[in-house]
């Protein structure tokens, strides 16, 4: 009689559905997976070590290139731990600025899993659905700090600097007539926040695109319905939080439970899921993007009738105006100083996390008292959903398995830190 032997294959880490540089050794009967186990730390980022040679203010763009698809949301935990550990207060218009573009970041995350998940799972279209949206987006993180992507916008003591009034335009070329540079610049006459309250006003409908192509068609169901489904219980005790938690019925957003900033005074919803399979969970990240939009009018609004300081007047954290430099002896100095030793941080240790688009993401620092953290340990939420990938695939097909890693949404960028 033959014996038939169970064989391994590896899925990655080259492999495009692996979302970066995760190899995955699959140990299969035919086409199910009896057993995954994941191999990370490919990427060697060493983040956590290289925190502790550089000043706080050095480390902060280290933070954009974690999850580097949600670069602002990090930035936003190391901030407010370090002003934990100060003890100083933001000012009031920052904290607004820090929510819409902590939320402007959510829709940037959810977009791009969102254009991901479906081209994996065999829908080609929504991936330039999303990029077309994404480019917008961008244009925002660009307008406010210089970069597309990696923004370092966010500052201990507030942010870099307040919103422009004016929006870059696109110029007449050999390829762009008159006729087409008119209906690009259609929306960019005005000033930032008029741009992204227009973005606002379109994009519910967009979402309601992305639903008609995905949300009722039977291929997109086939591929997620009862796949990777994770109860109430399970979910908690495995550590899931964010979107993977909410998807399994467990109602905990850290901008309710946790309220920092300015959430406590907005009006959204949490929209949470019942089976906890594959299908769940995307429904509740298309439904957290339409609330997302919800928060960022909010924000707008306020925005528009309250203007103010947005970072702190104290120089030893936070440097003075280039104007003030070159006027005054004194806030030359301060300047001078913070941008060659930085600022130190009284003794102590201290947690602090964020509702990131992936769940928990925390910032753990102890200070020795220096200008750089004696340890600092970052909570990355891909981390700990990527212990589940086993316990989530066993008894699927390969082909399901590539759902399930779009499901988790994961980034090494943050796993391999």
């Amino acid at each position: 009689m033959i014996d038939i032997k169970n064989y391994t294959l590896n899925l990655g880490p080259q492999h495009p559905a692996a979302h970066g540089v995760l190899r995955l050794i699959l140990e299969l009967d035919g086409e199910v997976v009896r057993r995954a186990d994941p191999h990370i730390g490919l990427l060697h980022r060493a983040t956590e070590k290289l925190a502790e040679t550089k000043t706080y203010i050095q480390s902060l763009p280290y933070m954009d290139r974690l999850d580097y698809v949600s670069m602002m949301c990090n930035e936003h935990a190391y901030c407010l731990a370090i002003e934990k550990l100060l003890d100083i207060q933001v000012p009031l218009r920052a904290q607004y600025i820090r929510v819409m573009f902590s939320e402007i970041t959510r829709l940037l995350n959810h977009l791009l899993w969102l254009g991901c998940h479906g081209f994996d799972c065999g829908a080609m279209n929504i991936l330039i659905y999303c990029f077309r949206e994404r480019e917008d987006l961008f244009d925002m993180y660009e307008a406010v700090s210089g970069a597309r992507m990696h923004a370092a916008y966010f500052r201990p003591g507030g942010v870099y600097r307040d919103l422009p009034e004016t929006m870059p335009q696109y110029a007449q070329s050999l390829l762009k007539g008159p006729k087409k540079i008119r209906q690009l610049n259609a929306n960019r006459g005005g000033s930032l926040l008029d741009f992204i309250d227009d973005f606002c006003q379109r994009f519910p409908k967009l979402v309601d695109e992305y639903e008609t192509l995905l949300t009722d068609n039977r291929i997109w169901k086939q591929r997620t319905v009862g796949i990777g489904v994770v109860d109430k219980e399970r979910a908690i005790s495995l550590g899931f939080t964010g979107p993977m938690l909410r998807g399994s019925g467990v109602l905990w957003d850290l901008r309710k439970n946790q309220a920092y900033e300015v959430y406590e005074r907005l009006d959204f919803d949490i929209p949470i899921g019942s089976t906890g399979d594959c299908y769940d969970r995307y429904l509740v990240r298309v439904e957290e993007m339409r609330q997302s939009n919800k928060i960022i009018q909010q924000c707008i609004r306020w925005l528009r009738e309250n203007p103010g300081a947005v970072i702190t007047e104290n120089y030893k954290v936070a440097p003075p105006s280039k104007a003030k430099a070159q006027e005054k002896m004194e806030e030359l100095i301060h300047h001078f100083k913070f941008f060659t030793e930085g600022f130190h941080v009284p003794p102590g240790e201290v947690y602090a996390c964020v509702e990131h688009p992936k769940g928990e993401f925390g910032i753990y620092i102890v200070s020795d008292g220096a200008n750089k953290p004696y340890r600092l340990k970052i909570r990355a939420p891909s981390f700990v959903h990527m212990a589940a990938l086993d316990e989530m695939i066993r008894g699927h097909m390969i082909a399901d398995t590539v759902a399930v890693i779009g499901t988790l949404d994961v980034v090494f960028g943050e796993v391999d830190r």
